[in-house]
C-alpha cells in the first residue's frame, strides 16, 4: 500500500475537533452534550444578509475574480474605513474562510526553517499551516493570573534568531480572550521594525471587545506598510461560520501579486458567500450593540462560575468569546475525554478542548482548557453544574 507523506503524517490533529468521535458516541448513548469546545455562536445570522441571498436571481453561477467580486471589495473598502483602517480593493483578496488567508500569506513569506513568533497559548491552526510551509511556530508563554496579557518584549527579543520572519497576533485572541492595546502593539511594531520581519494578524473578533476597551489594528500602525498583513473572516462578525468567505489583506504590493497567483491557481473564492458578505457590511450597529451584550453577559456568568468551583480558575477575558482556565486535573485531554466517555450528570456532560494543544509543549496546557461561551446563559449555566459535578468525581482530581 502506498505510503501517506512525512508532512502529511507530521500534521498535528485539532486540539478543538479531535474528540468528536467521542461526543458522537454520547450521543449516540442518548447523552445531551454541552458544547464549550468550539466557537460556533448560537447568535441569529443578520437577516439582511440571508435575505440578499434569498434574492439572488443568478442563470449561471460563474466564477468571480481571483481576488474576489469587485463590488464586494470595495464595500470591504468601505467596512474598514468606518475602522480608522484605510485600503484599496487592489491590496484585499478575498478567501476561502480565514484559513486560506493565512495559508496564502505563509506560503508567499515563509522559506522552510522560517521562524515565526506568536504569544503561547495561541489558535492550534496556526501550527498545521506552518508545518504545510515547513516553517517553525516559536512561542513566548503569557501567563494566565495577568489574563494572558503579552509576555515582556524583552523576551521576543530573545526569540529572535537569523531564522526568525515574521511575528504573529491574534488580537483579540483566540484562545485566552485577551484584548492586546495599542501600547503592546506599538512595542511589537518596534521589533518588526528594527529586525524588518512580517508581522501576521489576526483580528477576526474585532468587533467583540468588551467594558469600554477598543480595538487597536496592526494596520493602523505607521511605517509598517510593507510588513504587515491582515487576516480577517465573516464567520464569527455576523455568526456565519459556514459563509467560509475571509480576506487576506496587504499594502505590500509584492506580497499581493505574489499571493494573487494562488488565487488564480484555486480559481475564486465561494460566490454565494461573497454576495453574503457584501450585504452582511449594511447589518446595522444595533445587531452589534445588542450581540455585545450578550456575550457580556455570557462571560460574566462563565468566569463567576467557574471561580466559584474550587481549584478552578478563570481570568476576565476582555475580548473574543474564549477563555482558558485552569483545572484541578492530572492531564486536560484524559479529562475531556473521559468527560465524554465515563460521565455525565442526570444524562448530560461537558464538552471542552484541551489546552494542551494550543501550546508548543503540551505539558503547560496539561492542567488547563479552552472553553467558548457561545451558547445561552440557560445551557452555559447547566454546562458550569456539569464541570462542577464531574470534577468531585473524576478519577485523577488533584488535591
Amino acid at each position: 500500500m502506498p505510503k501517506i507523506s512525512n508532512k502529511g503524517m507530521e500534521l498535528p490533529q485539532s486540539a478543538i475537533r479531535k474528540l468528536v468521535p467521542f461526543a458522537d458516541a454520547a450521543k449516540e448513548r442518548g447523552i445531551k452534550i454541552y458544547h464549550l469546545n468550539i466557537g460556533q455562536p448560537d447568535i441569529e445570522t443578520p437577516q439582511g444578509a440571508l435575505q440578499a441571498l434569498a434574492n439572488t436571481k443568478i442563470k449561471v453561477l460563474e466564477y468571480s475574480h481571483s481576488a474576489g467580486i469587485m463590488s464586494y471589495r470595495k464595500k470591504l473598502c468601505e467596512y474598514y474605513h468606518r475602522h480608522n483602517i484605510e485600503i484599496t480593493p487592489n491590496q484585499i483578496i478575498v478567501t476561502t474562510g480565514g484559513s486560506e488567508a493565512l495559508q496564502m500569506a505563509f506560503t508567499v513569506c515563509l522559506n522552510p526553517g522560517d521562524e515565526i513568533i506568536i504569544p503561547e497559548p495561541y489558535y492550534t491552526n496556526y501550527n498545521t499551516f506552518a508545518k504545510l510551509c515547513d516553517a517553525k511556530i516559536v512561542t513566548i508563554p503569557s501567563d494566565i493570573k495577568t489574563g494572558f496579557a503579552l509576555p515582556p518584549i524583552e523576551d521576543f527579543e530573545k526569540a529572535i534568531t537569523p531564522r526568525t520572519k515574521a511575528i504573529m497576533i491574534c488580537n483579540p485572541n483566540n484562545p485566552t480572550g485577551y484584548l492586546y492595546t495599542r501600547e503592546e502593539l506599538l512595542k511589537v511594531a518596534g521589533l518588526v521594525k528594527k529586525y524588518d520581519l512580517y508581522l501576521f494578524a489576526d483580528e477576526v473578533y474585532r468587533e467583540f471587545c468588551y467594558d469600554g476597551h477598543e480595538h487597536f489594528s496592526v494596520m493602523q500602525l505607521e511605517g509598517l506598510e510593507r510588513n504587515t498583513i491582515l487576516f480577517d473572516s465573516v464567520s464569527k462578525r455576523y455568526s456565519a461560520c459556514g459563509a467560509r468567505v475571509g480576506c487576506m489583506i496587504t499594502r505590500n504590493s509584492e506580497v499581493y501579486a505574489i499571493a494573487m497567483r494562488l488565487a488564480q491557481a484555486r480559481l475564486s473564492p465561494p460566490s454565494f458567500g461573497q454576495i453574503f458578505g457584501e450585504a452582511a457590511i449594511d447589518t446595522p450597529q444595533e445587531y452589534f450593540d445588542k450581540v455585545q451584550a450578550e456575550y457580556i453577559a455570557r462571560r460574566n456568568v462563565v468566569v463567576e462560575g467557574i471561580n466559584k468551583i474550587p481549584g478552578c480558575f478563570c481570568p476576565m477575558p476582555k475580548g473574543a468569546f474564549y477563555t482558558v482556565i485552569d483545572l484541578p486535573i492530572d492531564d486536560s485531554d484524559r479529562f475531556c475525554q473521559w468527560l465524554l466517555t465515563d460521565f455525565n450528570y442526570n444524562g448530560e456532560t461537558v464538552m471542552l478542548a484541551p489546552a494542551t494543544g494550543f501550546y508548543v509543549d503540551p505539558e503547560r496546557g496539561r492542567h488547563q482548557a479552552r472553553i467558548t461561551y457561545c451558547i445561552c446563559i440557560e445551557d452555559l449555566k447547566k454546562a458550569i453544574k456539569c464541570l462542577e459535578e464531574a470534577l468531585k468525581v473524576y478519577p485523577g482530581r488533584l488535591k
